[in-house]
């Protein structure tokens, strides 16, 4: 291997757009392919920085930009592969390599987006943007309206005051929260200031794209119509 956290050698070929993966593998057989110099064998992984020659030439992967949403089950973690064994980049292979925007903890669900493209990862997590999140939580007792309206007004915590928010009430002990922030463990705190713990928090949109009928450790791509509003939404992070 010539690398954990690479990506194998023949998806590496198809993406550059050198080769199919069926013609790739019959590259790397005939020994057309070498990395760092090194012949390639069946398996060989590349990780960043390496190089890679098909016939002598230099191959150079495509820098197409993707965004997956992906629903995150309760119990996997936003960390890079090796840092943590429940990672979610141990749970599902991506087809091209992404980082998640903006984190889930561990004991949370849902949509998580993941992306190649850093300008929108950035302008999508900035504070500053005020993009919406949506959330449904619930709690260990039921709401009031005093809960309620204190949530909505805005919380102090982590030393200095949340942004008011929007709250609709789901039954006796649930409801949707819209923040446009993305402190730590943001929502959990805010509940916790008011007595309330969070037992059940889902997220289920960000901005313009939902979850949807997506289970539980299953991934796509955005849709085409979903990736322009997003895009345009952001603004400045265009498409490349």
């Amino acid at each position: 291997m010539q690398g954990e956290d690479g990506i194998r050698i023949n998806k590496y070929l198809s993406i550059s757009g050198a080769l199919s993966r069926r013609k790739a593998d019959e590259a790397v057989e005939s020994g057309r392919v070498f990395i760092d110099g090194k012949k390639a064998v069946l398996g060989d992984t590349v990780s960043e920085g390496q190089v890679v020659t098909l016939d002598g030439k230099v191959v150079t992967p495509e820098e197409k930009k993707v965004i997956y949403i992906y629903n995150k089950p309760m119990g996997q973690v936003c960390t890079a592969y090796g840092a943590d064994k429940d990672s979610i980049f141990r749970y599902v292979e991506f087809p091209m390599k992404v980082n998640y925007v903006g984190r889930l903890d561990k004991d949370s669900q849902g949509l998580l987006l993941l992306t190649n493209d850093g300008d929108l990862s950035n302008n999508i997590q900035k504070a500053v943007n005020r993009h919406e999140k949506e959330y449904v939580v619930r709690v260990d007792k039921p709401l009031t309206e005093d809960f309620l309206n204190g949530m909505r007004s805005g919380v102090p915590i982590l030393d200095t005051v949340t942004r008011p928010c929007k709250i609709r009430k789901h039954g006796q002990n649930t409801f949707n929260i819209i923040i446009t922030q993305g402190l730590n463990r943001q929502i959990r705190r805010m509940c916790e200031y008011f007595g309330y713990r969070v037992v059940f928090l889902k997220r289920i949109r960000i901005m313009n794209v939902g979850l949807g009928s997506l289970e539980p450790g299953e991934f796509r791509a955005l849709t085409e119509d979903e990736e322009k509003e997003l895009r345009q939404r952001c603004g400045n992070a265009k498409k490349r």
